[in-house]
């Protein structure tokens, strides 16, 4: 397994080092230790699949709020997603920036989403299937997110939305929280 920082300080892709043969192949997608050496939270307090029937189905940004703060490693296990990050870290020179990296089943790829970050994506095929170990358990009272389309974040989003739930549309814009660095 490869841990490759991303343009936003403590965001990993994590890639897979496979160890191949006739039967095919073998390979690490976590290990606590190679996490605890990168600082990265090394917890998983439980695991949770998002499965999306319709290409162009948008999921986000979604985050926790304090105390309920939450680290997350994400993986595509079938299908694609165009899989977007933001900081919300407040002392963050990337404060409100993004990256945004394709998940596939095909790629094997991994993306480790710290604390106090928004994530959501778009499915760029039909029945896409997404893994989530998550470091936290889920707090409803203290689930938050901000508009998948808010021109702020710059995201661009390579599909037009086809499914989108009523709550990711009326999730608020950056502007009515608070000013961007």
């Amino acid at each position: 397994m490869r841990l490759i920082e991303t343009a936003l300080a403590g965001a990993y892709l994590v890639e897979v080092e496979r160890l191949e043969d006739e039967r095919g192949f073998f390979a690490r997608t976590y290990c606590a230790r190679e996490f605890e050496a990168h600082g990265l939270e090394p917890a998983v307090a439980q695991c949770s699949i998002s499965f999306n029937r319709k290409r162009g189905t948008v999921r986000g940004m979604h985050f926790q709020t304090p105390p309920a703060l939450e680290a997350k490693l994400v993986r595509c296990t079938r299908g694609a997603v165009y899989d977007a990050i933001v900081d919300l870290r407040p002392d963050s020179a990337t404060r409100y920036r993004h990256v945004a990296v394709e998940l596939s089943a095909e790629n094997r790829r991994a993306l480790y989403i710290p604390k106090h970050f928004a994530h959501g994506f778009q499915t760029l095929e039909d029945s896409t299937e997404l893994t989530y170990q998550i470091s936290e358990f889920y707090a409803p009272g203290n689930a938050a997110g901000l508009r998948y389309d808010d021109p702020a974040l710059g995201i661009v989003w390579p599909l037009p939305a086809t499914v989108i739930s009523d709550r990711d549309r009326e999730w608020p814009l950056l502007s009515a929280i608070g000013p961007a660095r």
